[in-house]
């Protein structure tokens, strides 16, 4: 018997799978987000963190946040394993920090980096804004696992702009300023 012959396939065909993701990618592109370190502290007492762009506030009552990180982030792992997590919104001059902690690496991201501990939390030195929070939650998001944070403590740095992320590339926020008007919009 002969064996079947079927069509090669080609290699490094896009199917509308991944079509869509890299649309979607593109779409998120466009959309401004604060750029964040989240930290934590593992048993042993080494600090660990990563860059996230996706976090939120969640809730007033009772104060509450959340963050999404990679399933195999060994951040998540310690957060999981501490129960606790901080967030430190990055001002608009720690674009370096931003990419430092959005590398692999655990406690080595913090050399040469300006940090302390704060209600039993990594903080990072000149932050716009800091979160202390104990997990809520967990929840399933496909690649990433949504943490909910309830908020034991949080502070804003007068007048300090956040980094944002918009375009595949680091900037600030900017008010804006109808020019016609002379005032803002």
């Amino acid at each position: 018997m002969k064996p079947i012959k079927t069509a090669p396939t080609a290699p490094n065909v896009p199917t509308a799978l991944s079509a869509l993701q890299d649309t979607f990618k593109d779409v998120m592109a466009c959309v401004a987000t604060p750029v964040s370190i989240v930290t934590a502290l593992a048993h042993n007492g080494a600090p660990c963190g990563a860059t996230v762009s996706a976090f939120s506030s969640l809730s007033v009552s009772p104060p509450m946040v959340l963050i999404s990180l990679d399933r195999r982030s060994r951040t998540l792992e310690v957060i999981r394993e501490s129960g606790r997590f901080g967030l430190n919104v990055l001002g608009a001059d720690q674009g370096d920090l931003a990419m430092s902690f959005a590398s692999k690496g655990g406690a080595d991201k913090f050399r040469g980096t300006s940090w302390s501990i704060e209600h039993g939390l990594p903080r990072v030195s000149r932050a716009s804004a800091w979160i202390a929070s104990t997990v809520a939650d967990f929840a399933d998001g496909g690649d990433h696992v949504i943490v909910l944070g309830r908020v034991d403590a949080a502070e804003a740095a007068a007048g300090r702009a956040p980094l944002v992320y918009h375009r595949r590339r680091f900037g600030t926020h900017q008010p804006y300023h109808d020019p016609a008007r002379g005032v803002p919009a």
